[in-house]
């Protein structure tokens, strides 16, 4: 197996590529090859099998798409209010439309942990994994609300941002004068976390 740390991560993201363009049924090690632009067979160097590749993205999907340090830092220095889970809610919103390649991959994978048992477990450990840390944040840094606020935060957040990078115009005026995403995420935040 290669060891090449920078060849294993331009292959992984050329997975990601793949996967968000093509679907899971087209990830394959050629494709990969071909978007990474190396030649055929180096990504069979660098993963035991497709499940090998497909756990590597999820891992690299948890890094292209975690918050920026300094956005995170410049928000957790503001009052701890619904104004702030809202510039949160926007912050994700921004990340999936700025790495939308990513989030459709991500999504991809959600998929794809349906038809494989041993991505299913390993996929839901790390989603579940990712909730149960939001949670913790959501209480360490006082934010209104609590652990049921974060879960149904969550689901909302999936959906619009589910809507918004696939069929953006099934929201585009649903809602008079409310601008898509930025004005539906302030709904998302004012119906879950309250108004005051």
């Amino acid at each position: 197996m290669a060891s090449n740390p920078e060849r294993r991560a331009a292959l992984v993201d050329a997975g990601v590529e793949v996967l968000a363009r093509e679907g899971a049924r087209g990830l394959t090690f050629r494709a990969v090859d071909a978007a990474a632009g190396v030649p055929v067979g180096t990504a069979s160097n660098y993963f035991t099998g497709r499940g090998d590749l497909l756990r590597q993205i999820d891992t690299r999907l948890h890094v292209r798409l975690a918050p920026d340090p300094s956005v995170l830092a410049e928000l957790t220095a503001r009052p701890k209010d619904r104004a702030l889970v809202t510039a949160f809610m926007q912050d994700l919103m921004t990340r999936a439309t700025h790495d939308r390649t990513g989030y459709l991959a991500l999504l991809e994978m959600r998929l794809e942990a349906t038809r494989r048992p041993e991505l299913r477990e390993s996929f839901t450990k790390s989603l579940r994994g990712d909730l149960e840390e939001g949670m913790e944040f959501h209480r360490d840094m006082g934010l209104p609300g609590g652990d049921e606020t974060v879960v149904v935060l969550y689901l909302a957040m999936l959906g619009l941002i589910l809507e918004h990078l696939t069929l953006p115009g099934v929201l585009e005026g649903v809602l008079p004068g409310v601008g898509v995403p930025e004005g539906l995420v302030e709904r998302v935040v004012g119906v879950v976390v309250g108004e005051g």
